[in-house]
This record gives C-alpha cells, structure tokens and sequence, in this order.
C-alpha cells in the first residue's frame, strides 16, 4: 500500500510571517542568492521590466537588472508600487550601501537597509508588500531564478520562495532509482498539469529535471487534487532518498509537493515493475508517455529476449570481467530479417555499444538449433551463418555493484535484456580462454585478435604481484653476496629439485642466497618440502610467497621485493646452467660495469640458441651454442629478464613488469627496453649460457605458442617499444 497524506486543503497554503519591515521610502532591502545574484525588494513608483543598474555607486558595476513590479494594494504616501529585482553581481562583496535603477527622465537611487536578508525574510517581506499578487510574484521570480539553473543557490532560492508562497500542494509517496538515472515519482497533487515540464528538486543538493508528468484517477486523495506519475531527468546524478519534495510550474503557476514521510523508496529492478503497473491508467501529452513507456521497458533483472514475437534470438557463451572495467564477450544473434538495431552491454549508468565494433565469425551449431524453427528457415536458406560475435568493452563509469545485461534496441524502439553474469579474471587467462575456444583454422581468429584480443590486453589495467608470506628455511640472511631469486612457476615443480641439487654442488651458488618464490596459492604446500630440501643440499634458502603473480616474470619481480639488497640476479625455475661458476661471473661484470644488468645466452635443451642478445632482428636463433660461446662482453639494447644481474632499485623504480602480455618473452623485453631508456645499460656475456625450454611459461601446441608470441609482439609494437635504440653488434672473441 502507498501511504497517502490527506492534508485538509486550507493547509496546503502557507502564511509567511508579517515583518513589519517595509523599506522606507528611499530604502530597499538585499537579499544575496549565492555569489553572483543579488534579490533587491523597494517600493517606489512605477518601474520598467529591464533596467540598466550601478551598485554601490561603481561604474564598473553596470548591469542590467530584471524587475517586476506591482501597484501597492494600499499605496503608501511615498509610493505607489513595489518592486522586486534581480541584479548579478560582478563580485562577491557582501557590503551593499546603494543601488541606482536607470529609468528614462532621471534614475532613481536607493540606500541599502542596513542588515541584508535571507530567502525565507524575503519572502515574508514581499508577502507584505504584494497582499493578494504575492503568488504571481513568486511565479515570475522563480521564472528568472531557472534561467541560469547551473547556480544551486538560485534553485535553493526558488524552492524556498515557492514554499513560502504556496506551501505544499500535495505529497510523494513513491520514488524508483531507474537505470539510466531517472527518478519515477508517484503521488498525488493538486494543480497538476500533464506533459513536459521543468522541476526543482527539493533536498540538500537542488538539481533541475526535465519532467514527464502523467495524471490518473485515484479515490483516496482530497477533492480536486490528481493522481500522478512522472519521470524525473536530472541534469546530474541524484539519490531518490535525498529528494525531500520537487517544485514545478502546474496550470497556474509553481507549486510544491513534499515527499510523504511514509514514502516507499524502488530499487533499479523494481521501478520498471512500478511504472507497468500505473501506465495503463494515466493520461498526457504523447512525449510524456513515450517516456514512461521507455522507462516501463527497461531492465528488470528478467531475460526477455526470448519473449519477443519476432525472429530474433540471442545467447552468450562467455563474458570475462577484467579489472573491473573491461569486459570480453562472445556469443551468437540471430536476426536474419534485421530486426535489431543496437547491442549493447550495459550497466547503471553505464553503457558501451558493442554491435559496431564486434568480430563475427561462423557459428554452424547455432544454424543446426534452429534450423527447423520456420521464422529462420529463410535466413538460413539464403546460406547465413555468421551468427557469432566477439567483442571487447570498457565501462569505464557507472555502477559497479549494479546488474549487467546486454540490451538489443529494436527498430520499432522496442528493447529486450539478456542477464549477464561475468567471470572476473586477469586479461591474459581471458583472452586466452577465448582463443582456446576458436578453432585455429578459423577465418576470423585473426579478425578477433586484431580488434578484440591485442586492444584487450594493451587497455587492462595490471595488478601488481604482492609479497604475501616470507619464511626462511636456511640461513638465507647469514650469507653473503646478491641474491638469486627464482621463479616456481606450476611448470617449474618438476624441474625445481634438479635445478637445486646443481645450485649446490657448484661452490659459488652453495654459499649464495637463494630466494625462491611461489605463488600464494601454493606456498603452504611448498613450504614444508623446500625445508626438506633446504636442509638436505646445505643451501640458504628464503621462501617469498607472491599474490597475484600471473607468470615467471610477476613472481620475479615479487621476489625481488621481497628483498632490500642492491643487487640481485633474477633467474627463471625453468633454466639451468650449462656449467659451474655463472653467477660468479654475472655478479663480477655486473660490479665491474656498475649500475647495469647483464645476461648469459639462453639456449634450448638441444644447445641450439634462443636468446643471444636483442637486435632489430632476432639474430644468432637456432645457431650452436658454441658459435656464440666465444664473442666478447657486447652492448645490447634490452636484457633477458629470464636471466641476468641488475640493480634491484632499477626494477622498483621502473613499475615492474608491464601487464597485457600473455608469454615472458615480450614482457621482459618491454621492461628491458624502458630500462633502457631510464639510462639502465644492458650487456650479453655470451661465455655464460643457461639453458631451458621456450619462456612463453604457455603450455599447448606450438599453434598456440606461435599466436602468443605474434599477439605478444602486436602488444610491442603498439607500445612503441619495439623501435630498439641499439643497433649493436658482437664482437667475436677468441674461440673456447
């Protein structure tokens, strides 16, 4: 039930309270809106609509002020009429001492009463002085007041002094939050009149509102008053719970209505139920109604594509949520006769069209559904399959908490709403998910890479890997010189153990500190063993546990926070070294260089190199480790980040890693060369090599592996880092 307030009509006028301070001849009272307007009430003779006006007896303070003035229903034996005007101020002084109206003949001066006024006093003095006009007054004050509605102490003004005159004329007593930021009020009042008007909201922060206004038959309200519903847009968001009552001009003139204190508040799902419910009933002007039956059909949680009497259908596979702002989806619309106008993916106040900008591709299982459905028949005999969709969006405003939905816009304006319930994920496992789930053969997989997938990754925001537990289980800070820190990564369990027992029958990484870093989730389970292992090979083992770390490169750089050394070598859990005294060698040049990173050469299982400096091009690929193994020290433009010595410092201040990347390769690479550019000089020591798989740290096919690396490399180049400032070249040594 809607809790009605039925007001006797002899209180729906207020009385404002007699002042007994009529301006004296030559007097006028002030009364300051704000900074910029100044409300001035005198009495005098007759006065123009618009006059030319000098306050304070300043040239400079020439404005043009907008009066209304009315006969003295008993004139005074100085005046004849009052008058009310509205100057805008140039500054904003709070002292007024006079103010000169221009008028043809000769102007008329008036001295400042010495205390300005509030609304409230203002209005009580002009109910004085208009008797019987004071409403129309009021109307045309609250008229000039709206016109420059960007002031909220004009619209507070008008809300004050229409209360004053007219009191409340009716109640609220139901308010809808809606989705796109309208406010559905019910209630009822008197004087109402239906159609398009503009209001003031009534509450701690004024705001004005187009207005639609419908009207109905009730037959719990006081005689004469109507029923009503209507559809408030407000120029900036507003709370339904903070309106206290709204002020609009009705048949004759403006009128307030207070919302009821037994007033009911809708959520954005229920309003549309509300606005169903009474839309029916009302009668007004065909905009009115076009904007309530707009607001009766929005989203109220249902799925109602299904509903529609028309050859349209719609499905979502899957949504992933990134960072809370960008979303992936991909689906199926069915919509051979072009029902459908837009696709949009929405939330409130939140919206993003997806339609013209989504990759379609073939989708053989959707025309195999519906191909005895005799509304798609012809569609599909026309050989129409393209049903499918990809699309990748950003909500960057709106309601985060709120529902999101897809909506379809008919041409007919209709519009139908698909539920959503996104998976929250990083970019990279959802953009891997998606592809994962085309068919590499497919015409359009490298469509979608190049609009949804690579735009995806290089727009998402990345969460930097957090230090979440450290335990030591040997006597890691006992032991001298930089520490190595190295990444276990889910592929790297198997290959932990051997690469430990190396580390501890070469001398040098014996007596070294090593810090090994697992993810979060399995550092419990990790713990225990690498005690196990710590006390078994004699090693000064420290175990970092890193949250959100997405790969080998995020739980580096975790690692490397971790630690307050200045120096650390970074190694990936998927190498090994080829032979004994590499980090004695790393950690010597790096300290003979001085504030630099260096890195061996990186080789694959059968000594064939994978890394081998970075060029232009990626040169030496494939040759014999031993054709590298004899060049000198050689400058190159980025390091490999899956191996080498650096300044601990450097990787702090550079913001880490880059996000957006879905293999290690490219993302060390991008660190490297912003390095780089920060003045950080980066060398290939060729006479050391490690070696190890690819460092995609991606399993599947090569397929797979060899798309990563090209969309990894799109996201290269669209950051701009992939122009290398070096043009390096090694200098052969002596053979070995």
């Amino acid at each position: 039930m809607l809790a009605v307030g039925n007001a006797p009509p002899s209180s729906l006028t207020a009385t404002p309270r007699r002042t007994g301070r009529i301006p004296r001849a030559g007097r006028v009272t002030g009364c300051p809106i704000g900074h910029s307007t100044l409300l001035v009430i005198g009495t005098g003779g007759p006065m123009p609509n618009a006059a030319p006006t000098k306050l304070n007896d300043d040239p400079t303070k020439i404005s043009c002020a907008a009066v209304i003035s009315w006969r003295l229903g008993t004139p005074l034996p100085t005046a004849t009429h009052g008058f009310a005007a509205l100057l805008l101020k140039n500054s904003p002084e709070s002292a007024f001492a006079t103010v000169e109206f221009e008028q043809e003949g000769a102007p008329k001066r008036y001295v400042f009463t010495p205390r300005t006024v509030s609304v409230n006093e203002a209005a009580a003095l002009l109910a004085e002085l208009c008797g019987s006009q004071l409403a129309a007054t009021i109307d045309a004050l609250a008229d000039l007041l709206i016109a420059a509605p960007s002031d909220p102490h004009r619209l507070s003004a008008i809300v004050a002094l229409v209360k004053a005159a007219h009191g409340s004329n009716g109640f609220i007593e139901l308010l809808g939050d809606g989705q796109d930021g309208e406010i559905f009020l019910q209630g009822w009042a008197h004087d109402v009149m239906p159609g398009m008007a503009r209001a003031v909201t009534d509450g701690d922060m004024p705001s004005v509102a187009d207005t639609a206004i419908a009207v109905y038959a009730r037959q719990d309200i006081p005689q004469g008053a109507s029923a009503f519903a209507g559809l408030l847009d407000p120029d900036g968001p507003i709370s339904p719970g903070s309106i206290e009552g709204i002020v609009w001009r009705g048949r004759h003139g403006w009128r307030h209505v207070a919302v009821h204190e037994r007033k009911v508040i809708a959520g954005p799902l229920e309003t549309p139920g509300h606005v169903r419910s009474v839309l029916p009933r009302v009668n007004s002007t065909p905009q009115a109604l076009l904007r309530l039956r707009t607001a009766a059909n929005s989203f109220d949680g249902t799925e109602t594509v299904s509903t529609l009497p028309l050859s349209v259908r719609m499905g979502v596979d899957s949504i992933f949520q990134v960072d809370g702002a960008c979303f992936l989806v991909s689906g199926w619309l069915l919509d051979p006769d072009d029902h459908v106008q837009s696709v949009k993916l929405r939330r409130r106040h939140g919206e993003a069209r997806l339609d013209d900008s989504w990759s379609r591709l073939e989708r053989t299982d959707v025309t195999d559904a519906f191909l005895d459905h005799p509304a798609f028949s012809r569609a599909f005999d026309l050989g129409g399959y393209r049903h499918g969709f990809v699309a990748h969006a950003r909500l960057p405003d709106g309601d985060p908490s709120s529902a999101l939905y897809l909506e379809l816009t008919l041409r007919d304006t209709r519009r139908a709403f698909l539920p959503l319930s996104p998976l929250r994920t990083s970019a990279r496992l959802a953009a891997m998910r998606q592809m994962q789930a085309i068919d590499p053969s497919d015409w359009a997989l490298q469509e979608i890479i190049d609009r949804q997938i690579v735009p995806l990754l290089c727009t998402s925001e990345r969460a930097s890997p957090t230090v979440e537990a450290v335990v030591d289980p040997g006597p890691f800070e006992a032991t001298a010189g930089p520490p190595i820190v190295i990444s276990v990564g889910e592929d790297d369990e198997d290959g932990i153990v051997p690469l430990l027992a190396l580390l501890a029958i070469d001398p040098e990484t014996k007596r070294a500190p090593i810090a090994l870093v697992v993810p979060s989730e399995r550092f419990h389970r990790e713990a225990a063993r690498m005690g196990k292992l710590a006390a078994f090979y004699g090693l000064s083992l420290r175990l970092v546990s890193a949250g959100k770390a997405g790969d080998a490169c995020d739980l580096l750089e975790a690692g490397a926070r971790a630690l307050s050394s200045d120096t650390v070598v970074l190694l990936s859990g998927s190498l090994v070294p080829h032979t004994a005294g590499w980090y004695g060698k790393l950690v010597a040049t790096q300290a003979a260089l001085k504030d630099c990173i260096v890195s061996p050469t990186l080789a694959y299982e059968d000594y064939s190199v994978r890394w081998a400096g970075s060029w232009p091009t990626r040169r030496y690929e494939g040759y014999p480790i031993s054709a590298v193994t004899g060049f000198e020290l050689t400058p190159v433009s980025a390091a490999s980040l899956e191996c080498c010595v650096m300044p601990r410092d450097a990787l702090v201040k550079a913001g880490g890693f880059a996000g957006g990347y879905l293999g290690s390769r490219e993302k060390g690479l991008d660190l490297g060369l912003r390095l780089g550019r920060d003045g950080v000089a980066s060398y290939w020591l060729p006479s050391v090599q490690m070696l190890g798989p690819d460092g995609t740290s991606i399993t599947g096919t090569s397929a797979m592996g060899a798309l990563i690396e090209s969309i990894d490399r799109k996201i290269l180049d669209a950051r701009g880092s992939a122009e290398f400032a070096g043009k390096e070249n090694p200098k052969e040594g002596p053979r070995t």
